[in-house]
């Protein structure tokens, strides 16, 4: 069989990369083009053209396509998403209080029908006319649907009926619990399901620009996407379940950089243009989170790597803390667009109004920022309350300065609310532009930076004095920040796989004593067992001194800038089923987890049909999510305690793992 090349991308939140890989020769060339949040096809093609020129390959070479992506983490973190209505079936208003919920849902419409089901299957009926008054309405405000209904996953009969009815009125996505998770625990499921409804919008519009650019290009193959495991899913079924893709990309940097360095022990960090991700590889394998996903402080009921993500960029916000004698600067955990960036884009909208701004005798409260929209569709901004409304259709594709924008607080509120929704940009000062000043970096207008910079130096601090000298000093105060938040962030991470959870870095005086090697009669040192990998584009300049800073061997490899799309071709399509068999009464068995519950009176009987069902729906899965000749093994757990004497079966789970490598086209 030919070598065929294998076409890797990743889509962050700065930038789109793209590698063309061999499964003989390895990394083949390399690309990366500016991700465009108004069209995502135009950084996807921008990258990929530059990958097929820099091969000089023609596309009949490509055999698969796969994808990763922090669209949806930087989502998560960011608070961003569309705006969801929530179907709750059996359960309460109470129930909001449960696992974050309440907070995750905002000010997003809920509703609560009676029905659902008990542990064994059996329903209470169902009733769906608070579901039809409210539909029409809702039907205009939100952009998808979540469904949870109690104990779904032992029975979705309700959560299939109820789907249907919003999707017959309303034609719009929905996500139903069960069609996330097979684990117990409604309002976190339900959770999970919100913000998984949150992100379809987001993750269909990414596949569809990358499906649509390969159509137009003549690039017929399979497309794969990287799910929060590091394992690969067919793109039909991550447009299903977008949620399963949070992580995605930091999953893909971790299998990308297995594969790129070679070692088997190292805690690897890597920092975009949003967030810093770090986990630890023990063994050759990154380690799994069993309790699910923790991203942007939510719980999820998602199986991802056991990856710390925190909003930490090279595109960071500057957060200055004037208040006091001395003025503290902290970067995030939201994304600003730099300003160098944003001048490159948009040449003439920002530097003259910079150099306007330093000439006024008086520094003004939103000097050096600007507001511009993310360019997502129209109907994203749908159900928007009127002064939402009034300021957004205020901001076009121009950046505009806040200084013209903002007359009030409320309105400085109402403009967070537009950036937590994706609407708008607000363009700043960043660590980006930091590099910019000290010639680290130079793709963007270095000048619009150090302007930025100036007028941000001129910032006083509660004794009066400037916050710094020069663009250059506060470009190097905000690089040794970086250094020591990602220090402080890598530390809590490693910490917590420790077990030592409640040791705070950022709060330490012993640690701030060991990082900045403070001397003393007692001294402290911090040191870790492993190398640090740092990914990312900008991993050669910050990762050395971070390393330092942490007693490591720094890694860093040749391709640490595209990591992820390597981590995406490279790794195997997983699907797992878990099917339950209860007795709820001597004698009676029940087999459920997938579809419709069976109840029997033999357990052998019963054990058997649940191990039947598992492995056929886990490589009935498998084949679905593009794998080309899965295996699958079974593990069961049973829970069977003497009680007086005698065996009680209290619950008995089978679980089947199909996995393989991804079907890859062959040249005609």
């Amino acid at each position: 069989m030919a070598d065929h090349l294998l076409l890797g991308i990743d889509t962050g939140g700065t930038y789109t990369d793209a590698v063309l890989y061999s499964e003989t020769a390895g990394v083949v060339a390399r690309a990366k083009a500016l991700t465009t949040r108004h069209d995502l096809s135009v950084g996807i093609s921008g990258a990929v053209e530059a990958v097929l020129e820099a091969a000089k390959a023609p596309v009949s070479a490509i055999g698969l396509v796969s994808l990763s992506t922090t669209l949806a983490t930087n989502a998560l973190v960011e608070g961003q998403g569309g705006r969801a209505g929530l179907v709750m079936i059996g359960f309460g208003p109470e129930d909001l209080k449960r696992d974050g919920l309440a907070d995750a849902l905002g000010n997003d419409p809920v509703l609560f029908l009676p029905g659902g089901h008990n542990v064994h299957g059996d329903e209470t009926a169902l009733d769906m006319t608070a579901l039809d008054d409210a539909l029409p309405v809702l039907a205009e405000t939100v952009s998808s649907f979540a469904v949870a209904g109690y104990f779904a996953v032992r029975n979705p009969a309700h959560e299939e009926r109820v789907r249907a009815r919003i999707r017959e009125v309303s034609h719009l996505p929905v996500t139903c619990s069960h069609e996330l998770s097979s684990k117990l625990g409604g309002p976190r499921r339900a959770l999970t399901t919100l913000l998984n409804a949150r992100l379809v919008s987001m993750i269909d519009r990414l596949i569809g620009a990358c499906e649509d650019y390969l159509d137009r290009r003549g690039i017929h193959v399979p497309m794969m996407v990287v799910r929060g495991d590091g394992a690969l899913i067919s793109a039909a079924e991550a447009r299903l379940r977008p949620i399963e893709t949070i992580l995605s990309g930091p999953a893909a940097s971790l299998v990308g950089a297995r594969h790129l360095t070679g070692l088997d022990n190292a805690v690897v960090s890597d920092i975009g243009g949003t967030t810093t991700d770090v986990a630890v590889l023990d063994g050759g394998r990154p380690k799994l989170d069993a309790e699910g996903a923790v991203v942007g402080g939510y719980r999820t009921m998602v199986e991802a790597v056991a990856m710390r993500t925190f909003g930490l960029g090279g595109d960071s916000e500057v957060r200055i803390d004037d208040r006091g004698l001395k003025a503290k600067i902290e970067l995030g955990p939201r994304r600003f667009l730099p300003l160098s960036l944003a001048s490159a884009l948009h040449p003439g909208a920002v530097v003259p109004v910079l150099e306007r701004q330093l000439r006024a005798p008086h520094a003004g409260r939103h000097d050096g920022r600007f507001a511009v929209r993310t360019g997502v569709p129209e109907r994203l901004a749908s159900g928007l309350q009127p002064q939402e409304q009034a300021l957004y259709e205020k901001i076009g594709m121009v950046p505009l300065p806040l200084e013209g924008l903002l007359a009030t607080m409320l309105q400085k509120v109402t403009l967070d609310r537009l950036v937590a929704r994706g609407l708008v940009h607000i363009c700043g000062i960043t660590p980006s532009d930091a590099m910019h000043v000290l010639g680290g970096q130079g793709q963007w207008d270095a000048a619009a930076a150090r302007l930025g910079l100036e007028i941000a130096a001129r910032t006083r601090d509660g004794s009066g004095r400037p916050i710094a000298d020069s663009p250059e000093a506060l470009a190097r105060v905000l690089i040794d920040r970086l250094t020591r938040q990602s220090a402080d962030v890598i530390l809590s991470a490693c910490l917590a796989d420790d077990g030592a959870g409640a040791i705070d870095p950022v709060n330490s005086l012993t640690i701030d004593r060991a990082l900045h090697r403070v001397p003393g009669i007692v001294q402290f040192r911090v040191a870790l067992d492993r190398p640090l990998v740092g990914l990312g584009a900008s991993a050669p300049v910050y990762y050395p001194a971070i390393a330092d800073m942490l007693g490591a061997e720094s890694a860093i490899p040749a391709d640490a800038g595209v990591a992820n799309a390597v981590g995406a071709v490279v790794g195997q399509v997983r699907s797992m089923v878990t099917v339950f068999v209860t007795m709820p009464e001597e004698g009676i068995f029940i087999v459920g987890g997938t579809g419709e519950s069976v109840r029997l009176i033999d357990e052998s009987e019963a054990f058997a049909l649940a191990k039947e069902r598992a492995m056929t729906a886990a490589l009935t899965a498998a084949r679905i999510n593009g794998a080309d000749e899965p295996a699958v093994t079974l593990t069961e757990e049973i829970d069977a305690p003497e009680v007086e004497g005698r065996r009680k079966l209290m619950e008995a789970r089978f679980t089947a793992i199909a996995s393989g490598r991804p079907r890859i086209a062959h040249e005609s």
